[in-house]
């Protein structure tokens, strides 16, 4: 597409009191927004601001109220992401519309036309992924792809159809920043031939670098727009969440405890032809002691989880060992009876399920020890409904979980707020280990701290706290030890004051090939 497709005065796309009821709750309030030829427009605001219920009118996925939107100075409706599509409208979603039982190219000829061969699109999406720094093999199924895989494919596709204006809602948050960098570059040359891109992130240092324009949201409204490039991270997060964003008191590194989790030696073969085996993994996590795992998506995070959540027990006890009672060979809840929690990284279907009230899952959650102050009658009594909205209210309260009513359902909360939530749930129990995956994805600037602060403390009061993550913001924010995942194999600890985000960086490019090439390099420190 050439920058004669686009037209080059005026606006690409408008709304004008765009507003969306759900019942009596406006998620979207009368919203004015321009959006201009070949710019990078950031949409900025708190989760639950309604930047995601915007932007989904816009993509034809819902229907407004009322308001109108343009298109190019002319009105139309979007009635489907098909329509939106036809008008040259592409999405990137934040949490992924994709058929888990299809390849990656199958999924891609989904959203194209019906004429292309899926043999021929297989072909485009790997060039295309080679040449944006997005490895992806076409013929993989969805099914054994990683979290940051299936972002890669919901970029891809958006890519392929060559829009005019592409929506992307929180698309670096399972990128290295090297890969974001080019994706960074994608998005200029974009700019560059005119074409427009509506960016939604919460990286707000990445907004400044890449973003023209930003309009801000807040509880539907929009409460200003600014020139990023003109701000500061905390001036943006002040005008997100009308305050300032509380810094996370980093943790100090004092007298540790004993040694609440170890793995020994652990190898995992692959459970399908996709996924990435466990080589030889060791870790020790002491009361007090945050053990940060970096590491470029599909290295091996999702498998390490699930074996030390034991989703997925191992062959041998000692593979896996919770205050010193080997637990590698059993499953989840007899490692909860021993004190540990686990957040998986997918919220929705793996951490909670969404058709079912928030009161509902957090009974589903806690173990059979736990469940106990939840039923009267004894294990298998009634359960005390009044107990249980006690405690949803004690974690909502805690974690600032903002939500339509009492207690709605799961999949009704924004994605920042159901993570509070999840992560509250778990902290309830007061853990003497928490293993969390990727605590803060796609959660607004105000959330994350609260998050992060909330780790910190339950490192402080005395749990060994292990945090999966790819945002090196978060890793360094955090941590007291860093370790770095490539390719299955796990680097030995580095204090986290003594680790650069360069040195990082070379290690999730599989720098280390042993735990002796990790201690060379601690010892070099």
């Amino acid at each position: 597409m050439s920058s004669s497709d686009v037209p080059q005065a005026g606006t690409l796309l408008s709304v004008r009191k765009l507003t969306k009821l759900f019942g009596s709750f406006a998620a979207c309030n009368e919203i004015d927004l321009d959006i201009r030829p070949g710019e990078i427009h950031a949409l900025l605001g708190e989760n639950g601001a309604g930047k995601s219920t915007l932007v989904k009118m816009l993509f034809g996925v819902l229907e407004p109220s009322h308001g109108e939107i343009l298109w190019q100075d002319r009105p139309v409706s979007i009635t489907s992401p098909g329509e939106a599509r036809k008008l040259g409208i592409g999405m990137v979603f934040q949490h992924f519309s994709l058929f888990e039982a299809l390849t990656v190219a199958e999924n891609i000829a989904l959203s194209l036309s019906d004429s292309i061969p899926v043999g021929r699109i297989a072909e485009e999406a790997r060039s295309l992924s080679s040449a944006y720094g997005l490895p992806l093999d076409p013929h993989a199924h969805v099914a054994d792809l990683s979290v940051g895989e299936r972002q890669r494919i919901e970029i891809v596709r958006a890519l392929l159809q060559n829009p005019k204006l592409i929506i992307l809602d929180e698309p670096t948050s399972v990128l290295t920043p090297q890969e974001a960098d080019k994706l960074f570059e994608t998005l200029f040359k974009l700019r560059a031939e005119g074409r427009s891109v509506l960016y939604i992130s919460h990286r707000l240092e990445e907004v400044q670098r890449i973003c023209d324009r930003a309009t801000v949201l807040r509880h539907g409204r929009v409460t200003g727009s600014c020139d990023p490039k003109l701000e500061t991270p905390a001036s943006l997060a002040r005008m997100m969440v009308g305050s300032d964003v509380a810094a996370v008191t980093h943790p100090e590194r004092g007298d540790r405890g004993e040694v609440q989790l170890a793995v020994n030696n652990l190898s995992v073969a692959p459970r399908t032809p996709f996924a990435m085996p466990l080589r030889d993994v060791s870790l020790t996590v002491r009361a007090g002691e945050i053990l940060a795992i970096a590491g470029v998506a599909g290295n091996g995070q999702g498998e390490l989880f699930d074996a030390l959540s034991g989703e997925y027990p191992v062959a041998s006890a000692d593979a896996v060992v919770i205050r010193r009672k080997p637990v590698g060979t059993q499953g989840i809840t007899a490692r909860r009876l021993l004190g540990a929690s686990f957040v998986p990284e997918e919220r929705h279907g793996h951490a909670a399920v969404s058709a079912m009230k928030l009161s509902d899952n957090l009974v589903l959650a806690r173990n059979q020890s736990d469940r106990k102050a939840f039923l009267g009658g004894g294990l298998f009594g009634i359960i005390r409904y009044a107990a249980v909205r006690i405690a949803s209210r004690r974690i909502s309260e805690a974690m600032d979980v903002r939500k339509s009513g009492e207690d709605p359902a799961a999949g009704s909360l924004s994605g920042g707020n159901l993570q509070k939530f999840i992560v509250g749930r778990e902290l309830d129990r007061q853990p003497a280990v928490l293993v969390v995956n990727q605590p803060t994805w796609g959660v607004d600037a105000g959330a994350a701290s609260r998050i992060r602060q909330a780790l910190v403390d339950l490192a402080r009061a005395g749990s060994a706290v292990v945090v999966i993550s790819q945002d090196l913001d978060e890793i360094f924010e955090v941590a007291t030890d860093i370790a770095v995942i490539s390719e299955g194999r796990l680097s030995s600890p580095f204090a986290a004051g003594t680790l650069t985000r360069e040195k990082i960086g070379l290690l999730m490019g599989g720098l280390h090939e042993s735990k002796s090439a990790g201690t060379e390099a601690t010892h070099a420190h």
